[in-house]
């Protein structure tokens, strides 16, 4: 026998989705916010370093945003555990800035354009997101 998708799980699809960017945007935001320099002015002119800094949390985000919505009770439940990686996505760039990283400002040599540490903190930042989703399979 066929099933055909009902509106409620279509209702259910779209409003995830729609949750999904929006902490994904949000976060993405929030990310700008903890450097001194416009990031999107920057990548525009080209800053590779910049550009994998930030879509490393982008990414890092976005791979706790598909565990918690893959494990979650409820869509609140989901954007209550997004939140959280948001935010531990910023609290892992200051420990790895200031805690690991004392004598170097990382943020001025993404600013420079020091593509090694922009691959670094791309890096850091897929790695916390994976840390992050594998502490979310509850």
């Amino acid at each position: 026998m066929t099933q055909w998708i009902d509106w409620a799980s279509i209702g259910s699809f779209l409003s995830h989705v729609a949750v999904g960017l929006g902490l994904l945007f949000i976060g993405v935001m929030v990310f700008e916010l903890t450097t001194k320099f416009n990031d999107r002015e920057l990548i525009k002119k080209g800053n590779v370093a910049v550009a994998l800094k930030l879509w490393g949390k982008g990414i890092g985000l976005a791979i706790v945003i598909f565990t918690v919505w893959s494990n979650s009770l409820n869509l609140i439940d989901a954007t209550l555990w997004g939140v959280v990686g948001i935010i531990t996505q910023v609290v892992a760039y200051w420990v790895i800035e200031f805690i690991m990283t004392p004598k170097t400002s990382l943020a001025k040599k993404v600013e420079e354009g020091n593509v090694a540490v922009g691959v670094t903190l791309f890096a850091a930042s897929v790695a916390v997101g994976l840390i992050v989703a594998g502490s979310l399979t509850y």
